[in-house]
C-alpha cells in the first residue's frame, strides 16, 4: 500500500483518522501501532514478522545494556552485537544476492562450480527500520535517552506507518517524548493535511510524468539515443527522484502532523547548492546526520590527521552509497559523491571555490550531481558509461535517432516549468510574503482553491492509472 494509491487516500486513511478521533486517548497509541503492522503486512505480509522480531530484540538489548551500564566492557559487547545482528539482517536481505553474484563470477575464473541459493527477495523500509534501531540502541548504551520499558512504544517508534517504507529516518530522542504526551490541535491538523496535498502533488502531478520520459529513453539501446535525448532523460530524472522523494517525505510529515507527532524536515531546496558539501546538507538531511553521527564522528571525525580525515569521507560515502543499494552503480555513485566532498576541503581548492561567482558554483553542483544520477538511474556501470559518453561526446554513427520532441507534450512541458520552478525557494518566498497580508482573506481563499485543486488533479490522474512506485521504496 502506497501513499498515492486510491484505496490508502480513499479507505484506508480515512478509516484510521475516524478511529484515531473517535477512541479514547489512551487507545490511540495501541491503534496507531496495529494500523501500521496492517499496512506494513498489506505489502510484506512475511517481512513483518521479521521487523516484529527485530522490535523485541532490540527492547531486550537496550534493557540489558541499561541493566549494565556500570559493567563497561560487558555493555560495549552487548552493543556490538546488537549492531551486528541488526546489520546482518539488513545484509542477508539486501546484499546476499549482490556478495553471491561477485563470488560466482570470481569462482568462474578459477573453473570452479558456482554457489546456488534461491532469490531472496528484500523486504520494503527494511534499510529505513534497521537504521531507526540503530540509532535507538546505540544511543540507548551512551545515556543519550531512557531505554523504553513499554515495548508497544518502541514498536510504534519503528513501525509507524508514515514514515515505516522511505523515511525520513527518525530518531528515538526526536519524538521520544510525542509518544506518549503529544498535541493534536486543528492547527495541526489543516497543516498536516496541506503537506499531504503538496506531496502527493509533488509525487502525481510532477514525478510521475517526467518518471515516464525518463523510464523511456534509460530503455533505449544505444543505436537509439542521441545527446539531445540523454540530457532530456537525466534533467527529468533529476527532477522525478527529488519530487518522488521530497513528495513522500512530505505526505509522511503531513501525516504525523495530524496524528500529532513532529517530525524533522528532511529536504531544503537541495538543487539550489553550490557545493556538494552543501547538496548533502539539504539532501535526504535524515540519512546525511544519521551516517554523520553514528559512522563519521565514531570513526574520528576531522578531529584525526588528513588522511585519516579524507579515508573517514571515503568510509561514509562508500557506506553511502551501499545504503541506497547492491549494485556497483551505487557504489561508484556514493565514491563519487565522496570523492568531490574530499576535493572540495582541499585549501588551494576551496580558496578557488570561494572566490567563484555564486551561479558558476552553482552550475558546477548541479552538473557533479547530474552525472551521479546517471550511475544511480543506470542498470549496470556499462550502461552508464555509454549514457554518459553519449551525453558529453555524443557519436558519428550516421543513424537516424529519435527526436527530442517524440517526449514532449502539455504534459512534460508544464511538469518540467513547474519542477524547476518548485525546486527553487520562490514558491517559498511568495507564501511567505502573502503572509505578512493577514488580513487579505481573499489569499487564503486563493490558496484554499489551489490546495482544492491540486488534490482533485491528483485523484483524477490516479484515476488514468499513471502508476509508479516511489523510488525510495527499494531501499
Amino acid at each position: 500500500m502506497v501513499f498515492s494509491s486510491p484505496i490508502f487516500i480513499f479507505l484506508f486513511l480515512p478509516l484510521v483518522l475516524l478511529l484515531y478521533f473517535l477512541i479514547r486517548v489512551q487507545l490511540r497509541n495501541i491503534l496507531l501501532l496495529l494500523v501500521s503492522l496492517f499496512f506494513y503486512a498489506w505489502g510484506e505480509p512475511r517481512a513483518v514478522i521479521l521487523m516484529v522480531f527485530s522490535i523485541l530484540l532490540n527492547y531486550c538489548f537496550a534493557i540489558l545494556i541499561e541493566q549494565n551500564n556500570k559493567k563497561i566492557k560487558l555493555s560495549k559487547i552487548l552493543l556490538a552485537v546488537a549492531i551486528v545482528i541488526n546489520l546482518s539482517f539488513l545484509v542477508y536481505y539486501k546484499y546476499i544476492n549482490f556478495i553471491l553474484d561477485n563470488l560466482n563470477n570470481l569462482l568462474a575464473i578459477f573453473n570452479t562450480q558456482p554457489i546456488v541459493v534461491n532469490e531472496i527477495s528484500l523486504p520494503i523500509g527494511i534499510s529505513f527500520f534497521t537504521f531507526h534501531v540503530i540509532s535507538y540502541i546505540v544511543d540507548a548504551y551512551k545515556g543519550k535517552i531512557p531505554v523504553q520499558k513499554n515495548p508497544l512504544l518502541l514498536g510504534l517508534y519503528v513501525s509507524f506507518f508514515p514514515q515505516l517504507v522511505a523515511g525520513p529516518i527518525v530518531r528515538y530522542h526526536d519524538i521520544a517524548n510525542q509518544l506518549t504526551d503529544r498535541t493534536i490541535d486543528i492547527n495541526g491538523v489543516a497543516y498536516g493535511s496541506k503537506r499531504f496535498i503538496i506531496g502527493l502533488g509533488k509525487k502525481v502531478l510532477i514525478s510521475n510524468p517526467l518518471a515516464l520520459v525518463a523510464d523511456q529513453i534509460f530503455a533505449l539501446n544505444n543505436g537509439e539515443l542521441s545527446t539531445p535525448i540523454a540530457w532530456l532523460g537525466i534533467i527529468c530524472y533529476t527532477l522525478q527522484i527529488y519530487f518522488d522523494f521530497s513528495g513522500y517525505s512530505d505526505m509522511a510529515i503531513g501525516l504525523g502532523r495530524i496524528f500529532g507527532f513532529k517530525f524533522l524536515e528532511n529536504f531544503n531546496y537541495p538543487y539550489i547548492s553550490s557545493s556538494i558539501q552543501e547538496f548533502w546538507r539539504r539532501w535526504h538531511i535524515s540519512l546525511s546526520t544519521w551516517f554523520r553521527d553514528y559512522l563519521y564522528i565514531p570513526l574520528g571525525g576531522n578531529r584525526v590527521g588528513k588522511i585519516r580525515f579524507y579515508a573517514n569521507l571515503l568510509i561514509v560515502w562508500l557506506a553511502t552509497g551501499i545504503w541506497h543499494g547492491a549494485s556497483w552503480n551505487f557504489i561508484v555513485w556514493g565514491l563519487f559523491h565522496g570523492f568531490f566532498i574530499i576535493i572540495e576541503r582541499l585549501p588551494r581548492i576551496k580558496r578557488i571555490l570561494d572566490l567563484l561567482w555564486r551561479p558558476f558554483k552553482h552550475s558546477y553542483t548541479l552538473l557533479i550531481v547530474i552525472i551521479g544520477w546517471v550511475f544511480f538511474r543506470s542498470e549496470n556501470l556499462s550502461f552508464a558509461l555509454q549514457y554518459l559518453k553519449m551525453m558529453f561526446i555524443g557519436h558519428s554513427s550516421g543513424k537516424i535517432h529519435l527526436s527530442v520532441i517524440t517526449y514532449l507534450n502539455n504534459e512534460v512541458f508544464l511538469a518540467l516549468f513547474i519542477g524547476i520552478t518548485a525546486s527553487t525557494p520562490i514558491i517559498l518566498k511568495l507564501n511567505n510574503f502573502t503572509k505578512s497580508k493577514a488580513t487579505n482573506y481573499g489569499i487564503y481563499v486563493i490558496k484554499l482553491v489551489g490546495l482544492v485543486s491540486i488534490f482533485i488533479l491528483t485523484v483524477m490522474s490516479l484515476a488514468s492509472n499513471t502508476y509508479n512506485p516511489f523510488i525510495y521504496f527499494r531501499f
